[in-house]
């Protein structure tokens, strides 16, 4: 089935959107693309501030007629309309249905299990390619853990990836970690392996690949190591990019395991920022939330951008081999991580 679009930026008018649709109105003269979103006035608007010439797209997430208008029309959805859980889901079924590529920015693994288990299999067979967690979660470290593995020659036992960076954060991301409060997510929050294949996960591996909460030195990248919030996201990410390249039989390594650590330079830091984050993740689970969320910015809202322009992202990735070697990689970027790189 012919095309129209090689693209079409679903949420366009979000925080997020608006940069994608502003990156491309500057880069993408051998594309052609669309905007579309939930709300026609905020999208003529934006069309009209950004002097755009293109096709506008509406369509509600439960409204499947207008969802199926636009993945016809399209070779790819790029969705940035967050929470996912809430506003994506039947984007993605109408993909699969119309045989349009997905790609999006989300961070909730327990969403992508759910689209995994109602997807995988007829995605596969149609060749229809859904790719979420784009964005910074969960990129540096997905292909930054690919990226080491095509360095090194032999199977790799294990690989633990090191994080800072300096960003802020959008409404829609900050609505998304408040509305997880809300869903009754059990043993998917807690399964390191929640978005594996189906007996893809060994013994050795489940003992070796749980998550880290602790403090302690690492001496190899000389620096206080600590949980990083979006680690819960990361890691079973890429294991789960691990464990399908080992069914396509072009795996890291038979038992390999990850883990993922936020890095500081000084000790205190790293426990301030490691006490912050785990009470943050704490309150998210109470009634207190509800208290905080207004004070925090909302969806359509992010940071400014001088923050955006000041931000950056090192990460540093070590693969120990199963002959016992230990190699040593870095990924970096300039700008804010969650917004200007992504």
């Amino acid at each position: 089935m012919d095309k129209k679009f090689d693209i079409i930026i679903y949420g366009a008018t979000g925080f997020t959107g608006q940069l994608c649709v502003k990156y491309l109105s500057k880069n993408a003269n051998d594309i052609s693309w669309a905007i579309a979103g939930r709300n026609k006035d905020k999208l003529e608007n934006l069309k009209t501030e950004l002097s755009l010439n293109v096709d506008i797209f509406v369509a509600n997430s439960d409204d499947h007629e207008a969802l199926d208008e636009i993945t016809k029309n399209t070779k790819v959805v790029l969705s940035t309309a967050g929470p996912f859980h809430r506003y994506s889901s039947n984007l993605v079924k109408s993909c699969v249905k119309n045989s349009s590529h997905y790609v999006d920015i989300t961070g909730e693994f327990f969403w992508i299990r759910d689209m995994i288990d109602l997807h995988h299999e007829e995605a596969s067979s149609k060749g229809v390619r859904i790719i979420p967690a784009c964005g910074y979660d969960s990129i540096p470290s997905d292909l930054g853990t690919f990226f080491a593995s095509s360095k090194v020659d032999g199977p790799i036992k294990r690989i633990e990836s090191f994080h800072a960076g300096q960003g802020g954060v959008s409404g829609g991301t900050t609505e998304t970690g408040f509305s997880m409060g809300d869903l009754k997510l059990g043993k998917k929050m807690n399964d390191p392996y929640v978005l594996n294949p189906e007996n893809s996960v060994s013994k050795e591996q489940r003992s070796l690949g749980s998550d880290t909460v602790g403090l302690k030195k690492n001496k190899l990248i000389n620096s206080w190591t600590g949980p990083f919030i979006m680690a819960v996201s990361n890691t079973r990410v890429v294991r789960r990019s691990a464990a399908l390249l080992e069914l396509n039989q072009n795996g890291y390594g038979v038992n390999f395991t990850y883990q993922e650590h936020a890095f500081y330079k000084k000790f205190k830091t790293a426990l301030l920022v490691t006490s912050v984050t785990l009470l943050f993740g704490l309150i998210l689970r109470t009634p207190i939330r509800k208290l905080i969320r207004p004070l925090l910015p909302k969806p359509g809202e992010g940071p400014s951008e001088e923050t955006m322009k000041n931000g950056f992202f090192d990460s540093f990735f070590t693969a120990e081999l199963d002959n016992g070697d230990k190699k040593l990689f870095r990924v970096h970027g300039k700008g804010d991580p969650g917004y200007r790189v992504t």
